[in-house]
């Protein structure tokens, strides 16, 4: 039996990403996962540019994970500079973030991921065949961009974010609303989790090393340490250390490795690692969707995001009921106490752990940037599970091995236009 799969481009995926599967005599000969996106110099475009503009350009690398590239690069700019922003900023861009966190997921569960289980091929007739799931989705995602703008001053790109702080700040009014809502959308959460544990997951195990933050106090979003499910615990200094960056020919994205051949990062490495700081409500959703860590099927990725929103929901709300009781106090934002230096900056965007290097000259400006984007970390591990899935599936007809291999890629969420980044490694 021989088999050509050539998939260009995989759908319901963000960028341009394709399968080559070539299986001759019963035997896998060729088995690959393109990126094909052209390289983005995002790394060039900060050198030069004065620290405070580098998380409004970074937060253009993806419009999805806007949010969390400017995070990162606020919390890489305020290491570099000495600069140790207030209890209240770090309570506002929690509540941003779980915003973020709770939109992405919220697009890759119903309208990415759900029209495969529900018999369509996009959610343009999902909104036909399943009206009252498109319309949850949509109420969902409409609270996380309502949530998102109330605290930075818009949902893409954030412009009230800034280095050492906010120059914007929301009324108690407009916590109280959103409280409000947060609390009326746990029906639709719940809804969620019935929904996913209503679907026929793929049967499919690959165990391989899971990479995640971690802090000991609450499930890490924002800073930590790196940690993985092989017994690896490091500062995020250390980064280079795990992401261990290389090329491949059949890529404009690089690779990573760590102690195996691969690794994966996202939403299934952050409840393998990090499961004991999930929100009771978060837990009971894990068993009901018969989540137990270690999971080493990659399509239950999906899965772990759906425990994620019930999180972000209910981590949400605590964090409004923290500002309230605290009062939300205009401030200025800390100004730098050293002018010039390194910093590295770590959160856990949708995808998978982001990593923004961020070299700054005395002048103020951006002598050199690394940015490591989850996607990348994952497509390793992606080919991976793709060698060993095939052998498996080898019986059913070459369109449903097609199906198989397009569910397995959209399983790990990938952001493949993030993925392609070219940056100089050494000390400027």
């Amino acid at each position: 039996m021989s088999t050509r799969i050539d998939v260009h481009h995989v759908t319901r995926v963000e960028g341009h990403g394709n399968i080559v599967v070539g299986i001759a005599n019963g035997k896998l000969e060729e088995c690959r996962f393109d990126v094909v996106e052209t390289p983005r110099f995002f790394e060039a475009m900060l050198r030069g540019r004065p620290y405070q503009e580098a998380s409004h350009i970074t937060s253009r690398i993806c419009g999805i994970c806007a949010t969390g590239h400017a995070t990162t690069s606020l919390r890489a700019c305020e290491k570099a500079l000495g600069i140790l922003p207030s209890d209240q900023t770090v309570l506002l861009r929690k509540l941003s973030f779980h915003g973020e966190i709770l939109d992405s997921h919220v697009l890759h569960v119903y309208m990415l991921v759900a029209p495969d289980f529900l018999g369509v091929g996009s959610v343009i007739p999902l909104a036909s065949s399943h009206p009252e799931v498109v319309l949850r989705a949509l109420r969902m995602k409409k609270l996380a961009g309502d949530l998102c703008a109330a605290v930075s001053g818009r949902h893409t790109h954030p412009i009230a974010m800034t280095v050492g702080g906010f120059t914007h700040f929301p009324k108690p009014g407009e916590l109280e609303s959103l409280r409000k809502r947060l609390e009326d959308c746990r029906a639709d959460v719940d809804a969620t989790i019935e929904l996913c544990a209503s679907l026929p997951w793929p049967q499919f195990e690959r165990d391989t090393e899971y990479v995640s933050l971690t802090r000991p106090d609450e499930y890490a979003f924002i800073d930590g340490e790196i940690v993985t499910s092989d017994g690896t615990r490091l500062p995020i200094e250390d980064y280079r250390q795990v992401t261990n960056e290389y090329l491949v020919q059949h890529s404009s994205a690089k690779f990573t490795r760590h102690q195996r051949e691969s690794l994966m990062v996202g939403a299934l490495a952050r409840f393998n690692n990090n499961h004991a700081q999930l929100h009771p409500r978060a837990k009971a959703a894990a068993v009901a969707l018969g989540l137990t860590p270690k999971v080493t099927n990659t399509f239950l990725n999906t899965a772990a995001q759906a425990v994620e929103i019930v999180h972000c929901v209910e981590d949400a709300i605590q964090v409004i009921d923290q500002l309230l009781e605290r009062g939300i106090t205009p401030e200025e934002p800390v100004p730098p106490t050293k002018m010039g230096g390194e910093g590295v900056g770590a959160c856990e965007v949708p995808r998978g752990i982001l990593i923004h290097h961020y070299w700054i000259g005395e002048d103020g400006k951006l002598t050199g940037a690394n940015c490591i984007i989850p996607t990348n970390q994952n497509i390793a591990n992606l080919e991976g599970d793709m060698r060993t899935l095939v052998p498996q599936i080898l019986h059913k007809p070459a369109e449903k091995i097609r199906l198989d291999l397009e569910m397995l890629v959209r399983a790990y969420d990938p952001c493949i236009s993030c993925s392609v980044h070219v940056a100089k490694l050494e000390r400027p």
